[in-house]
């Protein structure tokens, strides 16, 4: 197995000097509980260990057991019966593998169940689900309170973390840039938009609200962090680290930094938390996450049952409780317009992927309907 340049760093750079790192640990310590223990019998074949992917670099991965970092590839029977991308192990999945060459490496032969997941409509025209990461407790959706505060942006971070039955939590970053009063109106808003998620405000700088950040990190537990490029994702990290393991590009004019995280990546904390830093999001679009904008425009939903239409689409018909909740101050406008495009965006693309699945799975008989006569003819 070829590993790439930023692969090889990555062991280096966890290897050195991280007794918690490298020390045996239990694999509840690592997140595994009962639910995951419980669908285990069912994934594990005689043999065959459990781990958890803690790196992947374009099909090489990092795999942690009780004892140590290995690393791994896939069964080539694995690979083969793989029908989509988001069939393949992500970060903070868990694993049955096999040991090799005296445990130093590992063929991964499956994944086990999901608790949790992160994921997106993949980036331009292709129609199919990128996985993020899984098996995630607590995602931190990270914005700056400077440059990047977008209530729309923060809509589908909430939606997408609903969606994977992930708790959010809102980390306001830059604190430093702009005056208390500035940040009082930023909070005011997030009150006023309707989002229910708990919000932290915090400065890297000067450590103002960091201590209670770290507080939230529990032993055993899961975090992602979400967001744009330059909003402090990696600056944060290293701060919880303690030293700037992490390189991060000089900040701009605009106090923003400009370094992007090349790679998805779990870390075990000192406290025994897990962190998952992921690469800035330029697009974030949504796929089959019709129930997930349903649940996190909550105060939307519950309106529905009181309009005239059952199918109603909020939009324009009469007797919709939705617009007259508007119409009285009851309900944000804004907030309204993110659901009415939230909603129709993931139901374009869900018809968009549905087709597409129908037509690869009819190549498919076709493929295997061909293959049989022309076995039949030799």
């Amino acid at each position: 197995m070829t590993l790439g340049k930023e692969m090889h760093f990555f062991i280096h750079l966890f290897f050195q000097g991280k007794p918690n790192w490298q020390g045996n640990m239990k694999l509840i310590d690592l997140g595994f509980d009962h639910w995951f223990e419980a669908h285990a019998a069912e994934s594990r074949k005689s043999g065959q260990d459990i781990a958890r992917v803690t790196a992947v670099d374009r099909g090489a991965y990092l795999v942690r057991n009780e004892c140590r970092e290995i690393t791994a590839e896939l069964a080539g029977k694995f690979r083969f019966r793989t029908e989509s991308s988001a069939d393949l192990p992500c970060v903070g999945d868990w694993v049955t593998v096999q040991y090799h060459n005296s445990g130093t490496s590992a063929i991964i032969h499956g994944i086990l169940p999901r608790k949790t997941f992160l994921r997106r409509k993949c980036a331009g025209e292709d129609v199919d689900f990128q996985m993020i990461a899984a098996n995630i407790d607590t995602a931190f959706i990270v914005l700056s309170c400077h440059f990047d505060f977008n209530l729309r942006r923060l809509d589908r971070y909430l939606v997408m973390a609903t969606e994977g039955r992930v708790e959010p939590m809102v980390l306001l970053t830059k604190t430093d840039l702009i005056s208390p009063d500035e940040l009082e109106l930023v909070l005011e808003a997030i009150r006023r938009s309707g989002i229910a998620a708990r919000v932290l405000s915090l400065s890297n700088m000067t450590g103002v609200g960091f201590d209670e950040f770290r507080r939230e990190l529990a032993p055993g537990r899961t975090y992602c962090l979400l967001g744009s490029s330059g909003v402090g994702k990696t600056t944060l990290v290293n701060r919880l680290i303690g030293h700037d393991a992490f390189d991060t590009k000089a900040v701009s004019e605009t106090g923003e930094g400009t370094h992007t995280t090349a790679r998805r990546q779990l870390i075990v904390l000192e406290q025994g938390a897990m962190l998952i830093d992921t690469p800035g999001m330029r697009e974030l679009s949504l796929l089959d996450a019709s129930d997930g904008v349903d649940q996190t425009f909550e105060d939307i939903s519950d309106l529905s049952p009181n309009c005239r239409y059952t199918d109603c689409s909020h939009t324009q018909e009469p007797g919709c409780a939705v617009l007259a909740a508007i119409a009285n101050g009851e309900l944000n406008e804004e907030r309204h317009r993110s659901y009415v495009k939230l909603k129709k965006e993931t139901e374009y693309h869900d018809l968009s992927y549905f087709e597409k699945r129908r037509k690869d799975k009819a190549f498919g008989r076709f493929v295997k309907s061909a293959k049989k006569q022309m076995d039949q003819k030799r």
